[in-house]
């Protein structure tokens, strides 16, 4: 991850919980993985003082010290994950989100049954080596957001229906119901069946194969962290065009030889030219030609209902800031709004059932919070216009905040208004000319209002039929 310094180290520990053995450390620097390992007296200490308060049934959670923030949570009484981070700004919430993930790529490629029940620890520690690429790029400085939001990485392909059709076909033919197209980590087009995957794994399986060196096909066995945590599946992939790769999840049947040249070139020849088309859309996750404002420099999109999101730097070529720079941005907005405004156990609220107009104003660290139809002096808002009646505020708050857009010297953050559809959104542009106070991500600004029209997203945010989970068996 790697987001919110460009010099700072984060160091992830794997001990079992019962007799505080190490498994594994992995660290990284500046975004990038590192030798660097704690040592073994700092790993004992900060084991030591969290079993230390389990034992006076005290859950130590969190603390923080001039530089650095430590993070520990236990899963299952079995694996203790701990997270120190020196980079600047880091927050609990981004810490508490990794070691979730970590974990949930630690039961896709080992089990959860070898990691709750330990019977030769040397041995799980070998098994644990395959998900060491997995968990270094989530601590790596990655192009995806999936980590954070809990949400599909997702494109919009120009010719989403005809990949669509040919999918569908194909994975029919092949035996399983399972299957998706994936560029870069990112889901191009899936089965309404891979739709259905629960989460961690939904996430986890696209970030896998863009993390796994280039192969011509793989059978790669995986476990599902929520709908199968201890009975494996077969991951099956092949590269259609570098970088592009057909994934089937599946049980012991089709073999991978059953997938022939002539199997392929049947479904995939027609539709080589829309194919070609979506590898570029690794960084960018919009076509070519789609309409946006130029100053735009970075756009996340989530979609809450589905668990899908498009996160892009790039929408507009090369400018400056960086595309790191904009990503570590984008990422501490998303972090400061659902840290600060959707508390766990808050999200759900509705504090102002009956107001029609809510502001969300400057979120730099006075933190003034939300207000009703108030307008801030000189700081940035966020209009809602919708009625509000058995819709949760919160989650009305969050959907509207995750439009945000952020543009060189500018924020511009979108506002829904109840008049509009869902091609068309009204951006507010703030347009800075002082620079930024120190640690806060608002300047001091003058508006000016922008039109955007979004097309519609029909292939990655398009409800499928069927509702949520799994079935037992992929088979």
């Amino acid at each position: 991850m790697g987001e919110e310094g460009t010099a700072g180290t984060v160091h992830l520990l794997c001990l079992a919980a019962s007799s505080g053995v190490p498994l594994f450390c992995r660290s990284s620097r500046g975004g990038a993985p590192a030798r660097q390992q704690l040592p073994f007296s700092v790993i004992g200490s900060l084991n030591g003082v969290h079993m230390f308060g389990q034992n006076l049934e005290v859950q130590l959670s969190s603390a923080r010290t001039e530089d650095t923030t430590v993070v520990w949570k236990s899963f299952h009484d079995s694996i203790t994950l701990i997270v120190l981070s020196s980079e600047e700004g880091t927050s609990e919430l981004r810490l508490e989100r990794l070691l979730q993930v970590v974990f949930g790529a630690m039961v896709l490629l080992v089990g959860l049954e070898e990691l709750t029940n330990i019977r030769n620890v040397e041995r799980l520690k070998k098994e644990l080596r395959a998900s060491y690429r997995l968990i270094d790029s989530f601590l790596g400085d990655s192009e995806l957001i999936g980590d954070l939001t809990q949400c599909v990485d997702c494109v919009v392909p120009p010719e989403g229906s005809l990949l669509q059709e040919a999918l569908s076909g194909f994975a029919e033919a092949a035996g399983t119901a399972f299957g998706s197209l994936v560029v870069s980590g990112r889901v191009v087009a899936a089965t309404e069946s891979w739709w259905r995957l629960g989460t961690p794994e939904a996430v986890l399986l696209p970030w896998l194969v863009g993390s796994l060196p280039p192969q011509a096909a793989r059978d790669y066995p995986v476990y599902l962290p929520h709908g199968s945590p201890t009975v494996p599946h077969r991951l099956l992939t092949l590269t259609l065009l570098p970088g592009l790769e057909l994934c089937l999840l599946c049980g012991p049947r089709p073999p991978l030889s059953q997938l022939d040249p002539q199997l392929l070139d049947r479904w995939w020849q027609p539709v080589l030219d829309p194919l070609r088309a979506c590898v570029p859309l690794g960084p960018r996750a919009l076509p070519a030609g789609f309409p946006l404002h130029m100053d735009i420099l970075g756009l996340l999109l989530l979609h809450l209902e589905l668990k899908r999101c498009l996160f892009t730097v790039e929408p507009s070529g090369d400018q400056e800031p960086s595309p790191e720079q904009r990503r570590r941005l984008l990422r501490s907005f998303y972090t400061l709004v659902t840290a600060t405004h959707f508390p766990p156990g808050q999200r759900q609220s509705a504090p102002f059932a009956h107001d029609r107009t809510m502001s969300l104003r400057h979120l730099g660290r006075t933190g003034r919070g939300i207000h009703p139809d108030g307008e801030g002096q000189g700081a940035p808002s966020l209009r809602l216009q919708t009625p509000l009646g058995t819709d949760s505020i919160c989650r009305e708050l969050l959907y509207v905040m995750s439009h945000f857009i952020l543009a060189g010297g500018r924020y511009l953050l979108l506002s829904r208004h109840s008049d509009s559809t869902d091609e068309e959104t009204e951006a507010q542009l703030i347009s800075s000319r002082e620079p930024a106070h120190t640690g806060s991500l608002v300047p001091t600004a003058t508006r000016s209002t922008v039109l955007l029209k979004l097309q519609a997203l029909p292939t990655v945010f398009a409800p499928h039929p069927g509702g949520g989970g799994i079935p037992q068996s992929p088979d």
